[in-house]
This record gives C-alpha cells, sequence and structure tokens, in this order.
C-alpha cells in the first residue's frame, strides 16, 4: 500500500537547499548551474538511499498501456539459446550464465512506478532475480564500488554498488506477469524503484564490476545527464 503523505526522495531532492541542490536530471544538457550543483546534488542522493524496499503498488494498479518502449538503436536480435549473461571485473568467481541458469534462482517479483526523465510514468509488474544474488555467486571483491551494465544494443550504464545490491534492484525476465517481451528488454533488463529510466537498461549481456568509475559512465550521462539519477 503506498502511504499518500509521504514525500518522496525526488520531492526532497527538489526542495532540498533552495537551489542547492537541485533536481536536474532533464536540464543538464542546458543549465550551467545543474552542472555545477550535480555533484552535490549525486552526493545528497547517494546520502539518502535506503536500503529498505520502497514501498509497491497492488496488482490492480498495473497500467499496460502507460509504458513507453523507447529504444536506443532499435530491439537488437538475440539468439535466446545461445545468450548468456557474464559477470566479470573485481570478483572472486566470474560468471557466465544462461537463461535457465539464471530462471533457477530465487524469483522475486514487484509492482513498482517507472520514471522517465521525459516526464511520464508508468506502474510496472516486473519480475526476476534480484541483482545482489548474483552478485553474491560472484563474490566481489572488498573494493568493489561499482557495476557496469552492458547490453546488445551497445547501450552502456554503470550504478553505485548501494544501489544494485538495493532488494528491489531487478534483472527482469517478466513483465506484468508473463514473459518480457523483446522491444522492453527480453531476455534481461534492469527494473528497479529507485532510478529513473535512463538507468534501467535493457538487453543486459555482461556486469563488470570495478573500483572506480571509468571514464565512460553512462550514454546518457556523457551527454550531461545526472549520474545517480535516484527517485
Amino acid at each position: 500500500m503506498i502511504e499518500s503523505n509521504r514525500i518522496s526522495r525526488r520531492q526532497l531532492l527538489q526542495c532540498a537547499g533552495a537551489g542547492l541542490i537541485v533536481n536536474v536530471a532533464g536540464t543538464l544538457l542546458y543549465d550551467p548551474i545543474g552542472r555545477i550543483s550535480m555533484p552535490v546534488n549525486e552526493a545528497f542522493e547517494a546520502l539518502i538511499l535506503s536500503s529498505k524496499p520502497t514501498p509497491e503498488f497492488p496488482i490492480t494498479a498495473i497500467e499496460p498501456d502507460k509504458l513507453i518502449v523507447n529504444s536506443f538503436r532499435g530491439t537488437p536480435a538475440i539468439d535466446l539459446a545461445n545468450f548468456t549473461l557474464n559477470i566479470s571485473g573485481t570478483v572472486a568467481n566470474p560468471l557466465s550464465l544462461k537463461l535457465v541458469d539464471i530462471q533457477k534462482l530465487p524469483f522475486t517479483s514487484m509492482v513498482i512506478r517507472q520514471v522517465c526523465v521525459e516526464g511520464w510514468a508508468a506502474i510496472v509488474q516486473w519480475g526476476g532475480v534480484r541483482v545482489r544474488d548474483l552478485l553474491t555467486l560472484a563474490q566481489p571483491q572488498a573494493d568493489a564500488k561499482y557495476v557496469y551494465f552492458k547490453s546488445a544494443d551497445g547501450y552502456y550504464e554503470s550504478w553505485d554498488l548501494a544501489s544494485v545490491v538495493h532488494p528491489q534492484t531487478l534483472l527482469a525476465y517478466q513483465m506484468n506477469g508473463k514473459d518480457l517481451p523483446k522491444e522492453n528488454g527480453a531476455p534481461l533488463r534492469l527494473a528497479a524503484p529507485i532510478k529513473l529510466g535512463y538507468k534501467q537498461s535493457k538487453w543486459v549481456t555482461e556486469l563488470v564490476v570495478t573500483d572506480r568509475l571509468l571514464p565512460k559512465r553512462g550514454y546518457w550521462e556523457d551527454l550531461g545527464y545526472e549520474w545517480f539519477a535516484g527517485i
């Protein structure tokens, strides 16, 4: 059940600091003040990130017609029979998993609001595996701080480790109780209520655990969008 009187993290970011800390995810390309305040904004978002689950919606609240399909370079062709998810980097146990291996792991389902920086939102049910369960198998080393997500269409993203291991950060292979459609990122896509939509990569093929952020932080972030992109 959603608490209607609970202030959201995004509302807090919009109000805090009277202009020193601002919500600039959609305006960084044009707002020099946003460029200056972005590191402060991101640090504040990271500070208030909670490890507790975000309140979810009932199944009856799902809005199947409101989820807009955004594509980067169109829907890539993926051979599901030979698909593998690779996990590498600063881990003790690199993995290469077939989809059937992933589907044997504990299943998690959640009904959350998907929020896009373009201004639309949709309530969606996602089902899949917690990313933290995959990382538990891969055993990140003590200096691990970030995870890069690479996609079959060339899209790339990076997340802080605390957000990756949040209990509602999934690699989803179901949407609204059915197999994830190709146009929505099948066979695997990121889904989480704690990040804006552009952080939630579709067609994920690889996770790379690192101890530092690389020069390329994310496709849209490298064009000026906020990196943390928390909600």
